[in-house]
C-alpha cells in the first residue's frame, strides 16, 4: 500500500486544477515515514484521493504528481505517455528533414521530472527527480517495446542534473554520437561529451526565422555553443557570419557543424568571453543574436541577471547597422516574459535608437507547455527591427 501525503484543508484546489506541483507548505502530514523518490498518494484533509506522484525530501516541491483524480498509476504508464508524445511529435515534424526533436519535456508531456531527446535513432534521457531517476530502466524499457525500428541507442545523462545518481551510463547500444538532421541542416551531436543532451533543440523554429533576415548580411552569432543560429544564416546567404562562445570545444564544434554543411563559408569562429568581444570588437553587423545561457537560477540572483541581460543588450544594440536586427533571448525561468521585455526596453532606452518589435519568440513546440503549468514556460525571445 502507498503511504499518503494528506493536504492541509483548502490546499487541494491547485491540485484539482491540475497543477502537478505540491509544495511542502500545502502538506498537513503524512501517513508514515516516506523516502526520497517513493510513489505516494495525495489525499485531501477528508481523505479523498486526488492523484498519485513522486516524493521528495529535498527542495520546496515535495510531491511532482503523474496522475489526477480518478486516473491510475500502472505498468503501461510510460509505454502510453511516450506514444502519445511521440504521435504528437510525428504531426509536428516531418522525420525526413527533421530528426533531432524532443520527445519528453517534462509536465507539458505529464511527467514531471523527465527529459527525453531524440537525435536519430539515438535516445537520451534526463532525470530530473529522483522519482523519475528509479524508474529509468522502466522507461527505457517502454522505449525499447514502443519504438524497435527507431531505436539503437538509449543514454542516460542524469549526474548534472541530480546529486548521488553516479556517472551518466548506456540503457541500450554503445553509440555517443550522430549526425543529426534539423531542417535538412546537419549537426554533429554528441551527447556523452556536449551540454544538456548534445545540442539545444528548443531554437529549431527561431533558428529558422532567422534565416529570414540573414541573406546578404554580416551576423553575428553570441554564446553560439554548436553555432545552430550561425548555420541557419548561412543556409539563407549571408556574406559573413561570425561565431562566439568562451568555450574553445563549442567554437570547434560550431566550426565543425558549418563544415559539414558549407566547406567553404566566410565564417569566423571566435573563443572569447562574449561580454569582452562585445567591448573590444569594432565591427558591426546587420543581425545579431544574443542567446545566453541563464543568468538567472534562482530567485535571489533575478536581479543581477536582470542587469546583466541590460548589459548584454546594451552592447548589442550599439554594435548593430543601421536598420539592423536583434534576436535576443532568456532562458531564464525565474526572468518572466514582462520583466525581460522591460529589461530590454531599458536597455534600448540607454541607446536612443528608434526600435520596433517584430516578433516575440519562445520555445518549438516539441517543448510544450501544460497549460495548467505555465511554470514551463522559460524561453523568452524578441525580434527587433533597429534604424
Amino acid at each position: 500500500m502507498r503511504a499518503k501525503v494528506i493536504l492541509k484543508p483548502g490546499k487541494e484546489k491547485s491540485i484539482q486544477r491540475r497543477h502537478p506541483w505540491i509544495f511542502s507548505g500545502a502538506v498537513y502530514g503524512l501517513s508514515r515515514e516516506i523516502s526520497d523518490g517513493e510513489m505516494v498518494e495525495v489525499v485531501d484533509s477528508k481523505n479523498s484521493h486526488l492523484g498519485t506522484g513522486y516524493f521528495s525530501d529535498k527542495g520546496s516541491i515535495v510531491v511532482r504528481l503523474l496522475t489526477f483524480g480518478t486516473e491510475t498509476f500502472s505498468e503501461n504508464f510510460w509505454k502510453e505517455k511516450l506514444q502519445s508524445a511521440w504521435e504528437l511529435r510525428l504531426k509536428l515534424l516531418n522525420l525526413e528533414v527533421t530528426n533531432a526533436f524532443r520527445v519528453i519535456h517534462g509536465e507539458g508531456d505529464g511527467i514531471p521530472g523527465l527529459i527525453i531527446d531524440y537525435y536519430d535513432k539515438n535516445w537520451v534521457l534526463q532525470a530530473h527527480s529522483s522519482g523519475i531517476f528509479y524508474q529509468i530502466e522502466h522507461i527505457a524499457k517502454a522505449i525499447q517495446d514502443n519504438f524497435p525500428d527507431f531505436c539503437e541507442t538509449i543514454y542516460c545523462k542524469s549526474s548534472g542534473t541530480l546529486p548521488n545518481t553516479g556517472t551518466d551510463y548506456f540503457l541500450f547500444g554503445s553509440k555517443e554520437e550522430t549526425v543529426a538532421k534539423e531542417n535538412n541542416i546537419l549537426f554533429a551531436v554528441n551527447w556523452v561529451e556536449g551540454q544538456k543532451t548534445g545540442f539545444f533543440l528548443d531554437q529549431r523554429e527561431n533558428r529558422k526565422l532567422l534565416g529570414e533576415f540573414s541573406k546578404g548580411k554580416k551576423v553575428l552569432n553570441t554564446f553560439c555553443y554548436t553555432g545552430g543560429f550561425s548555420i541557419y544564416a548561412m543556409s539563407a546567404g549571408a556574406e559573413l557570419v561570425t561565431s562566439v562562445d568562451i568555450s574553445q570545444k563549442a567554437v570547434d564544434l560550431a566550426a565543425k557543424n558549418m563544415d559539414l554543411n558549407f566547406p567553404n563559408a566566410n565564417h569566423k569562429a571566435i573563443a572569447d568571453d562574449v561580454f569582452n568581444f562585445m567591448k573590444e570588437n569594432h565591427q558591426i553587423y546587420d543581425v545579431i543574436v544574443l542567446d545566453p545561457p541563464a543568468f538567472a537560477k534562482s530567485i535571489k540572483s533575478k536581479h543581477t541577471a536582470t542587469q546583466a541581460y541590460k548589459r548584454l543588450n546594451i552592447a548589442g544594440l550599439k554594435a548593430l547597422a543601421p536598420k539592423g536586427i536583434l534576436f535576443t533571448f532568456s532562458c531564464s525561468q525565474v526572468i518572466d516574459d514582462v520583466l525581460f521585455y522591460n529589461t530590454v526596453a531599458a536597455a534600448a532606452i540607454e541607446t536612443g535608437r528608434n526600435i520596433r518589435v517584430l516578433h516575440k519568440l519562445t520555445q518549438g513546440p516539441d517543448h510544450p507547455t501544460n497549460i495548467y503549468h505555465p511554470e514551463g514556460h522559460y524561453l523568452k525571445g524578441l525580434v527587433l527591427y533597429v534604424e
